[in-house]
């Protein structure tokens, strides 16, 4: 399992990377806009706060600015 989280503010990004940092658990950038946390026991610590995956979040009523 792994988690990602975009966003286009550097703001929220900080934010949401610094949370991780508090929590100890490891992430990366994969990209300018997106931090990945992909090591087994990263998402299981991750699954304390946030509860498992167990599918998809789903696309409708979803809006996005451009």
């Amino acid at each position: 399992m792994r988690y990602h989280f975009s966003n286009r503010s550097e703001d929220t990004i900080g934010l949401f990377t610094a949370a991780l940092d508090k929590l100890g658990i490891h992430w990366t950038r994969s990209t300018k806009y997106i931090v990945s946390i992909y090591r087994k026991a990263d998402t299981a610590r991750l699954d304390e706060f946030i509860g498992p995956k167990t599918s998809a979040v789903p696309l409708e009523g979803v809006h996005y600015a451009a």
